[in-house]
């Protein structure tokens, strides 16, 4: 199969890609809004849906149901790049974006264990199973439309703004959190107070899809239809090249420390400081918003840096920095002091965001058009399943095992290495234009 590099396609006007830019980060928000609620509302969860267990089960149990759904993320990607690559991407996109916010303010509607028994936390399963199938859908569809929609020497910077919407989407999460053990009792929370955040998604929801319904396709897509270039099967044609596989493999690899990073330092973090170090609920929450500010801050930077000097030098560097750097960080944390806490959470955030804001645009150009949508989506959700939403699940579970409050600190080291030691197989695709073939 040809792989020569497609011409340049020109560039939308600036308010076309403000458009743009918007209708891709408004679902990335609300995706990682819910995983972001639920993690920092995880231990209430535990007393609402698993109430006859230990507490440490229950938050095992609720990290459980938080981790499974990311295994059906994979069958998402499937058949969401399936059609995003057969019917387009923003039609797709439109579609998961109903879908998540359907799952998640459903969510927020369920009879807790005292009402309805098992039943409760089955349908909670069921939810976050639909949750799973439509984020496996979203992540790698809105990179691809940001990065074909974007002009030559500026695919860093326009996708790593996606990105910042994922961690002000957790942010939003902390925020409304802290809102809520601020002004309402423990009783009442765990009464009503914990729906608020996940019924919250259904505003969210139409904003989103009235942003969405109203913007083109990307110009590059148009372009291989109207040529007729279009794969007829994306699935085969990915997996019988055994270029395409090797992507595919990498797509897996590569994004490692986002699995980590991602998961445990913020989706995990409130939890950790405040089951294991014990800290308030609100400290805990004020080094999480402080990390987030800090990751939030850093991204763009990083995406235009890979503009200039490359994707591989930029998440790369990022991954040697967090494997150097990652456990000390940690002791900061494990200090007890909030000061220490939030210097150690901040220097872990700026680090990461070398990663987290370029891995996503490093991933679309792996790909041709034809199949970039379904390709990059299954790699990347594979990695997201086995080393991303497993981590919470599993650094409770072998804390409780070990003792060792530091679990997170190796695991985030481990999957650094994983990632430098990827990237260093990697081709230079920074300043080259999207394949179309």
């Amino acid at each position: 199969m040809a792989t020569a590099v497609s011409p340049t396609v020109p560039g939308p006007d600036p308010a076309t890609l403000r458009r743009v830019t918007l209708a891709g980060c408004v679902g990335v928000f609300v995706e990682l809004y819910d995983n972001g609620v639920y993690g920092f509302l995880a231990g209430t969860l535990a007393v609402v849906f698993f109430p006859e267990q230990s507490a440490r089960t229950a938050l095992l149990l609720t990290f459980l149901t938080f981790g499974i759904p990311f295994f059906v993320r994979p069958l998402g990607a499937m058949v969401c790049g399936y059609l995003g690559d057969r019917a387009g991407r923003q039609r797709t996109l439109v579609l998961v974006i109903l879908l998540i916010s359907a799952a998640t303010a459903a969510i927020g509607l369920l009879p807790g264990y005292t009402a309805i028994g098992i039943a409760a936390p089955a349908l909670l399963m069921l939810l976050r199973f639909a949750q799973g199938f439509s984020v496996g859908g979203e992540a790698a569809g809105a990179m691809t439309f940001l990065a074909e929609y974007a002009p030559e020497g500026r695919r860093g910077r326009l996708t790593s703004y996606a990105q910042i919407a994922s961690f002000t989407a957790l942010l939003a999460g902390a925020l409304t959190a802290a809102l809520l053990d601020a002004t309402l009792s423990e009783d009442a929370i765990r009464s009503w107070g914990w729906r608020i955040p996940f019924l919250l998604a259904v505003p969210m929801g139409a904003i989103g899809f009235y942003i969405r319904n109203r913007i083109a396709d990307t110009p590059r897509f148009e372009r291989l239809r109207a040529a007729h270039g279009l794969s007829r099967n994306p699935l085969r044609e990915a997996f019988a090249d055994p270029v395409h596989r090797r992507a595919v493999l990498l797509a897996v690899v590569v994004p490692l420390l986002n699995g980590s990073g991602y998961y445990v330092l913020f989706a995990y973090m409130p939890t950790y400081l405040t089951a294991e170090l014990h800290f308030s609920v609100v400290r805990g929450l004020i080094v999480t918003a402080c990390s987030l500010v800090a990751v939030g801050a850093a991204i763009p930077y990083a995406g235009r840096l890979s503009d200039r000097i490359g994707r591989r030098a930029v998440v790369g560097g990022s991954a040697l920095a967090m494997a150097v750097f990652g456990y000390p960080c940690y002791l900061l944390l494990v200090q007890g002091s909030l000061v220490s806490a939030v210097l150690g959470a901040v220097l872990l955030a700026v680090i990461f965001a070398g990663h987290t804001g370029v891995i996503h645009v490093l991933l679309v150009e792996l790909f041709p058009t034809r199949v970039r949508y379904f390709a990059y989506g299954f790699g990347y959700n594979i990695s997201a399943a086995l080393f991303g939403g497993s981590a919470p699940f599993l650094m409770t579970w072998l804390i409780g095992l070990t003792g060792d409050t530091r679990v997170p600190a190796y695991y985030l080291v481990a999957t650094a290495l994983g990632t430098f030691l990827a990237v260093l197989t990697l081709r230079e695709t920074a300043h080259t234009p999207l394949r179309d073939r």
